[in-house]
């Protein structure tokens, strides 16, 4: 795995767990929560960024037609 999955994995967990934490507290701080799923959400798109698109031959035969 190279270094940049791990950093996003790691992103995605801190992210989650300020996310939990903030959401849990009796007063709750928004900015922290905001910046805890800014955090999660930075981490997803660098982790999906890698994600090959889906393609079907099937819909580029129909096309081609």
């Amino acid at each position: 795995m190279n270094l940049s999955k791990i950093i996003s994995y790691i992103l995605i967990a801190i992210g989650g767990v300020v996310a939990v934490y903030a959401q849990a507290q009796e007063d709750q701080n928004q900015m922290i929560l905001i910046g805890g799923i800014v955090v999660l959400m930075i981490g997803v798109y660098s982790v999906s960024r890698g994600i090959p698109g889906k393609s079907n031959e099937e819909d580029t035969k129909d096309d081609n037609q």
